[in-house]
């Protein structure tokens, strides 16, 4: 053709020309990032073999960044590089040579990375909130810094630099791991600190930049917000706690109130009071910490005037320990005396329990006594239970016989022995009267309108004679200290004289009466007066003690002297306070009050010289007191304000001393109540004030203005807020709260009716003057004021959306197959100024369009930058196929309007793996197989299996790895194509249809073991293995059932043979053949038709012939239903299996047995006539031998599925033991009935043919009952102990 030569011509020429193109071969370039414009990059190579000039030239879109030197080939950078923009450059170099054909390579460019980027924080801002009692060493919250820099210059680590609030101890409660994790190192105290700023940095590992190694830093603040828990018990204030109550008081009288507080500030539990004390008469309120008077108290009938109250501070709520947060207190109740009780006598001695008054005394006394002496064995005392000058009384005899005796002492403080002494000696005189009697008198001044108690003395005068022994003096007067010690001497000796002499002037010395023996004793032959029992000599109990010392002669004269024994005072008694002192005064006034007390020690001595100072204390520098007279004042005017207690009680303690040795002391406390005054004018907390609210903020809170008054009541400390007529004034409002006492908020907010255009406004501020007025004060001059400075800002008013299209095609493959980020949605906001952060709002599970509970809620995370990560490995399309995460996205920088954007739900469709393998379903029944009667693809068996997986993953299909015979000796023997398997769907699971493949081989006896494999249908397939087990029914089991009607009858009337024969066995009923009966053999009954019959249950065992005859006979209406329906012999069927040659020969042998009965037909006609008798005598013999079982013939338990018996002669299937068959008994006469041995067929015999008997010889003639087996067989009736064996009947059983 004409144009193929002018194809090769450009070649013709080049090739005569011998010049070629530059060859360029680089492969790969390698740029630093940090490279400045202008400087070197790479130099581009290419040579020409030709020595011809080589230009170069760049093009493609990245040689945007690079400018090439045609003739030298360098490269220059022309604009900067950014490797984490952009790694990879690829750039076409072009070579020529001006002669042929340019030459172009693609040349890749590597950027190579420098450090030049710092670490990035991310999901900033940090914060996080942390619980008090956060275990050390836990992990607080995780911070990440990313680099985009790569190696060592991308390694991030990370250290606190600055804790805040800025402490020693703070620096080392927090450490950082090199993962971001901020650890807790210490334990947090929310009493210390309740916020902690971390100043973090985050540095790279280093790397080169512009030649030099450089490490890239920056910083981020992490806020932590300590939460206080409950782990701290409340504590109570002002403590320690006293106060007094007159006795008597109405119930319901407060005497003081207790407060406690939760120290856990942050949880403030409520705090409820209770006592500890088991019984007081005392209520504390369980709200307030009121203690109140509960009964009716009276001092004189508690152990103690100061009732000690333990009081209980409970928390509501149990601390973090699980314990009750609690605390107690001790409260001290004074319970002052008040004059009720009047003076009683009791008669004791020195211990007294005071619980029975006495009012007759009898007392002895010797004639003309001299004055002064006691009245003996009288034990009187006299006592008033009140306390101090209300327990004080006087003391008098009255009586004719007053005149006579006088009572010491005549005034007791409380408590005192009493004495009645001589006073007129003379008229002590027995010849005038044997006995006299006066009343004593206790009259208790303080108390006119029950003061007085009586008591009667009787006295019993004693004879003397006129000879007695005469002391020197009527009497001595003794001085003894209080309390000395026993044996102290009082006087070394008191001697009388005694005119008389010998023994009559031998004289002894005793005391008198008895009951001062108690305390002193006498020297007898002495005269010593010494101290018995110092410990009864109590002055303030006793000041003086009157005694006889009685001096008697050798006939019995006795002399008498009067002793008065005085007790010298010691300093044992502490001073006693008068009253209780509660005094309220006005702040300003001033505070008078004296302080009264008394003590029972001796009057007129230092011990009972009283002394008054105040003890140091919170307000002991406010007041003076003087020291003699117990005068309090103040030192300065009193200022409310100035008492810390919030009822203005200034508690003074007052030392009362005596000025014995040792000194003795009691302290009182003197409470002071200030009233307040209004004296203080508001102040502000601060200079001024500056507020920011943003346009359109109709009514909205503005800022709080805070004043304080220093006065203490409320109503003086009361400040109402109003602003200063200004301009722009009228659009703000201002109301007055109370934070507490004294503190007061100005709540600052625009006037509902207003609205502020912010581009309206010229100036973008209001001006404004807050005035604080106390509304208590009388003049105007309590008023502050302030300057407020609001600001007006511009409004975020756009709520947020959600991108749609960000929701739509997000699906997830299971089992944790994907990780971390599955997905991202984006939202978008029209205000240009907006922080916005996603939140999950819940999470619904689906599986198949139905809710799947909350399986899913923790597989997926939406992190507030709108990522998704898959959160678990655990995600399982079986439990879930649908999650639903519901969301929306805040605008945290929204300042008016909605802040949130409308629910979205994103719906996450979970993708199904192959994971897991079918499982094959329980299948209950036995399977069974007739060979003889099972035809190819007749359904033997079932399996059935299910795959939680879906679609191909969850397909089953079925196949049969093998076939194994086990035969009955245990032998096993494989099958090929015997079964196979035709699967089948069936909503959720699977059918597996076993089948017959093959003609099956009737003659084998076993089980079939089928192994069947459950595959599913996608790669990676799991499978699943079962063995089946099919019992088979051999011939041996197949039963003949003559009849005398056609086959076509039978046939017409086969399922009424079928139900008939199934309610007599309860087996299934298999018809192998029905066919027309040909027997030559002669019988009386003449059968027209024979049904070849198997019954087998469903466990695999098959009844013989035996036991079918044994069924139909024990149930009359279906042996009847049977009869009618043409039933004549039941019989064994011919188990055979010819082949050709068998047939052949049987045919041969058929013909010649023909020829042979021919000619003996004539002869056997004769014998056969007698065979029939002599078969019927050997029928019965082997019924005998077959129904009597000898004890060894049975060898124990049976096997399963056969027809040998147990010991109990019993089958295992049926559960009775069996008769043997019978003739039906159609014929009419017994004389011409066929064998029945082990040649004939058994025929049924009618039940009501008669009974026959024949006798014959026994081989056992000590058996008796050898008829009576035959007549029972016979007639159908069950002889005792009969079993039946049948070894023929051997098919296995389950």
């Amino acid at each position: 053709m004409a144009w193929h030569p002018l194809l090769l011509l450009p070649f013709l020429l080049a090739a005569a020309s011998g010049n070629t193109a530059p060859i360029f071969n680089m492969t790969i370039v390698y740029v630093a990032e940090d490279l400045q414009i202008g400087e070197f990059a790479f130099q581009l190579m290419a040579y020409d073999i030709d020595g011809d000039t080589i230009t170069y030239s760049i093009s493609g879109s990245d040689s945007f960044y690079f400018t090439a030197n045609a003739q030298t080939g360098v490269v220059t950078l022309r604009n900067l590089l950014d490797r984490e923009s952009q790694a990879r450059l690829t750039i076409l170099v072009t070579v020529s040579d001006g002669i042929n054909e340019a030459v172009s390579r693609r040349l890749p460019i590597i950027v190579e990375d420098r450090n030049d980027n710092a670490p990035v924080f991310q999901n900033l801002p940090y914060e996080t909130s942390v619980l008090e009692n956060t275990t050390v060493g836990s992990v607080i919250y995780t911070v990440f810094a990313n680099d985009s820099d790569t190696g060592t210059a991308a390694r991030v680590s990370y250290s606190i630099q600055e804790v805040i609030p800025d402490t020693t101890k703070n620096h080392r409660l927090f450490y950082i791991l090199s993962s971001g994790s901020v650890v807790l190192n210490n334990s947090l105290d929310y009493t210390m600190n309740t916020f902690f700023q971390l100043k973090i940095l985050a540095q790279d590992g280093g790397g080169l930049l512009r030649n030099e190694t450089v490490i890239q830093s920056s910083t981020t603040y992490l806020s932590i917000t300590v939460i206080d828990v409950p782990n701290l018990d409340p504590r109570f204030l002002n403590e320690p706690y006293s106060g007094s109550v007159p006795e008597g008081c109405p119930v319901g009288t407060t005497v003081l109130t207790v407060t406690a507080m939760d120290r856990d500030t942050g949880v403030n539990d409520k705090i409820s009071y209770s006592f500890t004390n088991a019984s007081v008469p005392f209520a504390i309120n369980d709200t307030t910490g009121t203690i109140t008077v509960s009964q009716v108290l009276d001092r004189e009938q508690l152990p103690s005037e100061e009732v000690l109250l333990e009081v209980l501070a409970r928390e509501s709520n149990l601390d973090i320990y699980g314990n009750v947060a609690q605390a107690s207190t001790l409260v001290t109740v004074l319970v002052t005396d008040v004059n009720d009780n009047k003076p009683q006598f009791y008669q004791c001695s020195s211990n007294c329990n005071f619980i029975h008054t006495q009012s007759n005394f009898t007392g002895s006394i010797i004639e003309h006594s001299s004055s002064k002496v006691p009245v003996s064995n009288l034990s009187i005392v006299a006592r008033d239970p009140d306390k101090g000058t209300n327990g004080t009384f006087e003391l008098y005899l009255q009586g004719t016989s007053a005149s006579a005796f006088t009572v010491s002492p005549t005034r007791i403080v409380g408590t005192g022995e009493v004495q009645i002494l001589v006073q007129n000696p003379s008229a002590v005189d027995y010849e005038i009267t044997h006995v006299m009697v006066v009343q004593l008198i206790a009259n208790d001044t303080g108390n006119p309108t029950d003061c007085c108690s009586t008591a009667t003395v009787t006295i019993d005068l004693i004879d003397t004679n006129d000879h007695i022994p005469e002391f020197p003096q009527s009497t001595y007067n003794l001085r003894v200290m209080e309390n000395s010690p026993d044996g102290t001497i009082i006087a070394t000796n008191i001697t009388a004289y005694d005119p008389d002499s010998g023994a009559s002037g031998q004289i002894t010395y005793q005391l008198l009466p008895e009951s001062i023996q108690e305390i002193f004793m006498v020297n007898a032959t002495s005269g010593a007066v010494l101290v018995r029992n110092g410990s009864l000599l109590d002055r303030e109990m006793r000041p003086v003690y009157y005694a006889n010392l009685q001096a008697k002669d050798g006939g019995n004269m006795m002399g008498t002297t009067l002793l008065e024994i005085t007790v010298l005072d010691k300093n044992d008694n502490e001073p006693i306070i008068i009253g209780s002192y509660f005094i309220s005064v006005e702040e300003g006034q001033n505070v008078s009050t004296q302080i009264r007390a008394i003590d029972n020690d001796e009057e007129g001595t230092p011990n009972s010289e009283l002394g008054f100072k105040i003890v140091p204390g919170l307000y002991s520098n406010n007041f003076t007191i003087s020291q003699t007279t117990g005068e309090l004042h103040n030192i300065e005017p009193l200022d409310r304000e100035a008492v810390d207690d919030e009822a203005g009680q200034m508690v003074v303690t007052v030392e009362v001393y005596d000025h014995g040795v040792p000194q003795l002391s009691t302290m009182v406390n003197v409470t002071i109540t200030v009233a307040d005054v209004n004296d203080n004018t508001p102040v502000f907390l601060q200079q001024s004030y500056e507020f920011s609210i943003f346009e359109s903020s109709d009514g909205s809170f503005v800022g709080d203005v805070m004043a304080t008054d220093a006065d203490r009541t409320e109503i003086n400390s009361r400040i109402s807020f109003q602003l200063e007529k200004s301009t722009g004034s009228s659009n703000f409002l201002i109301s007055s709260s109370r934070l507490g006492p004294g503190n007061y908020s100005g709540r600052l907010s625009l006037n509902p009716g207003v609205s502020v255009n912010y581009e309206a406004m010229q100036e973008k501020l209001f001006s404004l003057v807050v005035l604080a007025e106390n509304t208590a004060a009388d003049n105007a001059g309590n008023i502050a004021n302030v300057s407020v400075l609001v600001n007006i800002l511009d409004v975020n008013d756009e709520p947020p959306t959600i991108v749609p299209s960000s929701l739509e095609g997000v699906s997830v493959r299971e089992n944790g197959t994907q990780q971390d980020l599955v997905h991202t949605v984006f939202a978008s906001d029209r205000d240009t100024n907006h922080s916005l952060v996603f939140e999950e709002l819940s999470v619904a599970c689906y599986k198949g369009g139905s809710s799947a509970g909350e399986v899913c809620w923790d597989w997926f995370v939406l992190l507030p930058n709108g990522s998704v990560l898959a959160n678990s490995f655990d995600i399982d399309y079986e439990l879930c196929d649908v999650v639903q995460l519901t969301m929306r996205v805040e605008d945290l920088y929204t300042q008016k309007g909605n802040q949130y954007s409308q629910n979205e739900t994103l719906q996450i469709r979970i993708i199904d793996i192959n994971d897991n393998a079918p499982v094959f379903l329980p299948v209950s029944g036995t399977f069974v197989v007739v060979p003889e009667i099972s035809p190819v693809d007749l359904q033997v068996a079932t399996v059935k299996a299910t795959d939680a997986d879906s679609g191909l993953e969850g397909t089953v299909f079925f196949n049969i790895i093998s076939v194994v015979l086990v035969q009955e000796d245990g032998v096993k023997r494989p099958f090929e194509n015997l079964f196979k398997v035709v699967t089948s769907a069936d909503q959720d699971s699977y059918i597996g249809s076993i089948q017959v493949a093959s003609n099956l081989d009737s003659s084998l006896k076993g089980q079939y073991q089928v192994t069947v494999e459950a595959r599913d249908s996608a790669a990676p397939q799991q499978a699943t293995q079962t063995t089946l087990i099919i019992f088979t029914v051999d011939q041996s089991y197949r039963i003949h059932l003559q009849f005398v009607t056609t086959v076509d009858e039978v046939q017409s009337n086969l399922e009424s043979i079928r139900l008939a024969l199934t309610s007599a066995t309860k087996a299934g009923v298999y018809v192998a053949a029905i066919r027309s009966y040909d027997d030559s053999r002669a019988t009386q009954v003449k059968a027209k038709s024979v049904m070849e019959v198997y019954f087998v249950y469903s466990n695999g065992t098959a009844l013989d012939v035996n036991q079918l005859s044994l069924f139909i006979h024990s149930d009359p209406l279906v042996l009847a239903n049977l009869m009618n329906l043409g039933l004549a012999v039941i019989g064994p069927a011919e188990v055979t299996e010819p082949s050709k040659e068998k047939e052949m020969i049987g045919v041969i042998a058929g013909l010649a047995a023909f020829l042979v009965l021919f000619i003996l037909i004539a002869i056997l006609a004769l014998v056969l006539t007698i065979r029939s008798y002599k078969r019927k005598l050997s029928a019965m013999k082997a019924l005998k031998a077959a129904t009597t079982l000898s004890p060894a013939v049975v060898q124990g338990a049976g096997i399963p599925g056969t027809n040998k018996y147990n010991a109990e002669r019993a089958n295992p299937m049926l559960n009775l033991s069996l008769d043997p068959s019978h003739d039906l008994g159609f014929h009419e006469e017994t004389s011409s009935l066929a064998s029945i041995n082990s040649l004939d067929e058994n025929k049924v015999d009618s039940p009501k043919e008669d009974n026959f008997k024949t006798k014959r010889g026994s081989p056992h003639p000590t058996d008796s009952t050898e008829d009576e087996v035959l007549a029972a067989a016979l007639n159908m009736k069950e002889p005792p102990k009969m079993a039946y064996i049948n070894t023929a009947f051997n098919t296995t059983d389950l």
